[in-house]
């Protein structure tokens, strides 16, 4: 799995509140974990991911890394995880619901949500966070209405909302959220990616100057 923006996005974007423990799920090459220990030094972290070959890779990238005493790779399922309690779970998960699937097992597993249902990540978010726990996601920004309403559902309410678009005179792209057990006054924003020159907009850079070389 290649470094994406939506993990470099959600990595940088997730509102902390020095989290001792934090699970990130669907961990990919380790990405959002590696970025969140650099966020979170004396944080522990659990990064599962259902992908055999995913799990040896991130678990390489940790070995490697300045963090991996805080770092543990686990091939396991969501549903199947008992771990925890977390202060912060975090997630890009799978999110192309009824597209063409990729021939290739390991990248359609990562990009469906036929093994991870969007109802299934909340509710084991739900059952694996502390009380005053928080989830983070990065999502297509047309999945915010039904998102929203699970969450609403399972008992969460969203904290913070940042919609992401690639340029300004364009649909937004993504959606970052932000989840509590507890409701609190909600931040909503926006953040726009690119300039009309199509570099990183200084926004863009600010968010994630502590990670790009």
């Amino acid at each position: 799995m290649k470094v994406g923006t939506d993990g470099v996005l959600l990595g940088a974007w997730c509102p902390l509140d020095q989290p001792a423990r934090i699970l990130d799920i669907g961990t990919g090459s380790g990405l959002v974990a590696l970025m969140l220990a650099q966020r979170c030094p004396e944080a522990q972290i659990d990064a599962i991911d259902l992908d055999s070959a995913a799990v040896e890779q991130a678990q390489e990238n940790f070995n490697q890394s300045v963090f991996r005493g805080q770092l543990t790779a686990v091939e396991s399922s969501l549903q199947a995880w008992n771990g925890g309690p977390y202060d912060l779970i975090v997630s890009n998960p799978p999110y192309f619901q009824n597209s063409l699937k990729n021939p290739d097992e390991g990248r359609k597993t990562a990009r469906h949500t036929d093994t991870l249902s969007f109802d299934e990540l909340i509710a084991h978010s739900v059952r694996l966070l502390t009380s005053n726990g928080r989830l983070a996601l990065i999502l297509p920004a047309e999945t915010e209405k039904e998102v929203l309403a699970l969450a609403t559902s399972q008992g969460l309410h969203p904290t913070h909302i940042t919609r992401v678009f690639s340029k300004a005179t364009k649909p937004a792209r993504r959606i970052l959220l932000c989840f509590a057990k507890t409701e609190s006054p909600l931040v909503a924003d926006s953040l726009v990616l690119e300039n009309d020159k199509g570099d990183r907009s200084r926004p863009y850079q600010e968010l994630c100057k502590d990670f790009y070389l």
